[in-house]
């Protein structure tokens, strides 16, 4: 019998069929131990939180040790569950351990966190997005109603989430990203289309109800099959069905729409034909540049933004600025309200995108995109209470058909899951 003394206590033992390893545990977290007890008689994994590491010895043709190497995700989810995003995995780790919540083992025997938590993580980031997301379109919408002009409102949102992006890379909250001049060219046009996304977007938000912009956003799949089909690509008849009450449903609230403004409308749909563009533009300019995770990839992408965005803005409207503040500070009183109201539409636009980075990273394709089909119903019916906006009967009926068949969109265009030991492609 070989034994490895750590320290003189408690041992736990390994039983091979010829010979029995005996290592001290009183070096390790008990909880740990006892979970490890629990789990297959195979294999004990210690998973290292903060480097990565996980080593285990195996019952396998060898008893030397086995070093197994996890692949931890260096993206967004690396900050969740609180609105400032300052969470590591590695607290919640910790968190969970102090906690004594029993864990799970995957099949390679590494530590995981169990189901239960991560159903609370995953509520957690979910309501966040929501509620970030209801905060940001009342006080956009508050901000407009008082200061239309959106062109000056949109720079500055994204300004704040530059400053935001350059803090977290600056405190080391978020690992910066290694870039170059070949990232930076490949990432003009996705950034472009995203500036165009946006301030459209903010244009229709100046013009009409935020409920019947986000009813015509809802469209944006139907955008997306029709440029992605004239680009080569090919969809099941199920996906062309699932377009037909989106349009259907949007065309009606669009008739039907109380505050109906041509220029909300087409601002709404142009917004859509940019965030469109900018998925496919990206799969296409951004596949060797994989290593820069989604946050860094959206700060970056922001950042950009606001430098195609406010030479851009002062041109259109940066005459019109002095005497709409002044206006504005009339008609709210209070400079300070204004100010507030401000930072808050600049801040939450860029946190509830960055809670929807971490949705997207947790769970499915599918599941995000339901999600975010949700995320639209909720926004609508918050709006809808706080700026008490007429709804005609057919308008509500057309909003739940185009939201309906986006949900439909979601499933018809959700990928099977790849089978387990499939060959890989050379």
């Amino acid at each position: 019998m070989l034994s490895l003394n750590v320290l003189p206590s408690s041992n736990v033992s390994f039983t091979k069929s010829s010979s029995r390893y005996t290592i001290n545990a009183s070096g390790f977290d008990r909880k740990l131990v006892n979970v490890a007890k629990n789990q297959r008689p195979s294999s004990l994994t210690f998973t290292n939180p903060t480097s990565g590491f996980s080593h285990g010895f195996s019952n396998g043709s060898s008893a030397d040790p086995i070093c197994q190497i996890s692949k931890s995700r260096s993206d967004f989810g690396k900050i969740w569950g609180h609105p400032f995003g300052i969470f590591s995995r590695f607290s919640s780790q910790k968190l969970g351990a102090a906690s004594g919540t029993p864990q799970e083992s995957s099949p390679d025997g590494e530590i995981e966190v169990s189901k239960p938590n991560k159903n609370l993580k995953l509520a957690v980031v979910f309501g966040l997005w929501y509620f970030q997301n209801i905060v940001f379109n009342i006080f956009n919408k508050k901000v407009l109603n008082i200061f239309p002009y959106p062109w000056l409102l949109a720079s500055f949102q994204l300004f704040c989430g530059s400053v935001w992006m350059l803090m977290l890379w600056s405190s080391k909250l978020q690992p910066c990203p290694k870039i170059d001049k070949t990232f930076i060219i490949a990432l003009l046009g996705p950034a472009l289309f995203h500036t165009i996304g946006h301030i459209s977007a903010c244009v229709s938000f100046s013009k009409v109800a935020v409920s019947f912009t986000h009813v015509i956003k809802s469209a944006e799949p139907a955008f997306s099959v029709l440029f992605s089909s004239f680009l080569g690509d090919s969809y099941p008849l199920k996906v062309w069905l699932s377009i037909v009450p989106i349009v259907f449903g949007c065309s009606l609230a669009a008739v039907t729409e109380v505050s109906f403004n041509f220029e909300g409308l087409s601002g709404a749909m142009i917004s859509n034909v940019g965030f469109v563009l900018r998925n496919i533009y990206s799969k296409k300019s951004l596949q060797s540049f994989k290593e820069v995770n989604g946050l860094n990839l959206y700060g970056w992408i922001t950042i950009l933004s606001f430098l195609y965005l406010f030479p851009v803005a002062v041109f259109v409207e940066g005459t019109h600025w002095v005497a709409g503040y002044h206006k504005a500070i009339v008609t709210i009183g209070k400079p300070s309200t204004f100010y507030l109201w401000v930072m808050i539409s600049g801040i939450f636009y860029h946190l509830y995108n960055q809670s929807s980075y971490e949705a997207l990273d947790d769970i499915s394709p599918l599941s995000f995109s339901v999600g975010n089909t949700m995320k639209r119903v909720v926004v609508i019916i918050s709006t809808v209470l706080v700026f008490r906006n007429p709804v005609r009967p057919l308008n509500a009926l057309g909003s739940a058909i185009a939201i309906f068949g986006t949900f439909l969109y979601s499933q018809a265009t959700a990928k099977k899951p790849k089978i387990e030991g499939a060959e890989k492609k050379d």
